[in-house]
This record gives structure tokens, C-alpha cells and sequence, in this order.
């Protein structure tokens, strides 16, 4: 049997399901991170040393580096550790299974991802490389006023980065009606609330940006979650 389809086995058989006398069995929670992340403790600790603020304006926020656009983020994939291998690469390899690369190259041609925002099992032609914290998130609470080199760095960070199903992905976007904070979206799959406040908590903190109180509320919420 493949490493993938024990995977889906495995989540197959852990979801929640009413049992017979009509409860919810606890939904399982997927404790995958990236390196570093906080653990629940530090991350409620880091949430609560960050400054309340409402967010600036989008003004001067642009992600494209195409036709000349002044992408304030830098151009992506970016090798900003040195390794040799630029970070999607680094982060498709690090979260899927069964990869296969080009020879002698970093790109990952193939390999199986359960995803963690769905609790689905994606093929690697329809995997994203998602930002917990967004970049325009970023831009609006704190980075706006960054130097490009930090912003590169950051937009680069292997701690914000995550392998998700690219539909789920683009649905979030950065655009959400009335801002793109956690306490606007979270995660389809309850299971990952907990993982997923941990790493917003973790780069929040990294960065020192700024908060809303209700984006804290629901991270607190979710963290509490945390086994």
C-alpha cells in the first residue's frame, strides 16, 4: 500500500461521525507545522504581546512582478536561505509524499499532498503554496513601512509557508469582504484550527504585527482547540 493511500485510509477512518446516540465525536486535529512554529502555550503568550490596531489601507500594495509592476514583495520563488533550491520547492518536497523531482534539479514534478485545510488528498498539479498570514495581511499591519530587503525575507519565510489544495487556496485569496484577518477565514477542516493559529500566531509575532482584538479572539479560540 503507497504512503498516500494510507494517508487517506488513516483520515478516512479519524473523521468525525455521529455516533449512536446522536453526538459528534471530536473532530481529530492535524498538528502538522513548519519548523519553528510555537507551540499552544507560546503562541497564546505571543497573541497576547502583540499590539491591537486597525489595519491600514491597501494603498501601495502590489504582489505582481509582471510588466513592470513594483512588486513590494520581491519576485517569487526567491532562494533566500542559500541552499541552492528556491522555497516552493523547498516547501512542496517538505509537506508532500511520493515526491519525484526533475534530475538533478530541485523542482518537484510529482508527489501527493494531504492537505491539511481540507483534510483532502490533492495531486501535486493542483497544490498551492499558501501564506497563513498573507502578504497583503502583512502589508496592512506593519510591513508597508518595511524596507524591500525585510519584505523579501518575509514573504520567503518557510515558517509562513504551506502546501494547501490550490482551490482552497485561491477562495481565500486577498480580497475577503472586509479584510483577510483570521477572524474573516479559517480553515475548512476544524482539525487544522489549531495548527493554523499556531503558525499566524508564530509569524505575527516574528514580524511584530499589528492585531485586531476580534482576529485575537479567534485565534485564542482555536488555540484552545490544541490537545
Amino acid at each position: 500500500m503507497t504512503r498516500a493511500l494510507i494517508g487517506l485510509v488513516l483520515f478516512l477512518t479519524s473523521c468525525a461521525i455521529p455516533s449512536a446516540t446522536g453526538t459528534t465525536t471530536p473532530v481529530p486535529v492535524d498538528s502538522r507545522v513548519p519548523p519553528g512554529t510555537l507551540d499552544p502555550a507560546a503562541a497564546r503568550a505571543a497573541l497576547d504581546g502583540l499590539t491591537i490596531a486597525v489595519p491600514g489601507r491597501m494603498g501601495g500594495y502590489e504582489r505582481s512582478c509582471d510588466h513592470g509592476a513594483d512588486c513590494v514583495f520581491g519576485r517569487p520563488w526567491q532562494d533566500t536561505d542559500g541552499d541552492g533550491c528556491d522555497q516552493r520547492s523547498q516547501v512542496l518536497s517538505r509537506d508532500l509524499v511520493d515526491v519525484e523531482r526533475k534530475p538533478g534539479r530541485c523542482a518537484v514534478t510529482a508527489g501527493t499532498l494531504h492537505d491539511p485545510y481540507t483534510g483532502k488528498t490533492v495531486d501535486r498539479a493542483k497544490v498551492q503554496i499558501e501564506h497563513v498570514v498573507p502578504l497583503a495581511e502583512m502589508w496592512r499591519t506593519g510591513a508597508a513601512k518595511w524596507p524591500i530587503a525585510q519584505r523579501v525575507t518575509a514573504a520567503n519565510d518557510l515558517g509562513n509557508l504551506i502546501a494547501v489544495d490550490g482551490k482552497t487556496n485561491q477562495s481565500r485569496g486577498d480580497k475577503i469582504p472586509g479584510g483577510i484577518g483570521a477572524q474573516h477565514w479559517m480553515p475548512p477542516n476544524q482539525g487544522y484550527h489549531c495548527s493554523f493559529a499556531r503558525i499566524y500566531a508564530t509569524i505575527k509575532s516574528r514580524y511584530q504585527l499589528t492585531i485586531t482584538a476580534p482576529e485575537r479572539t479567534v485565534l485564542v479560540e482555536a488555540l484552545g482547540t490544541c490537545p
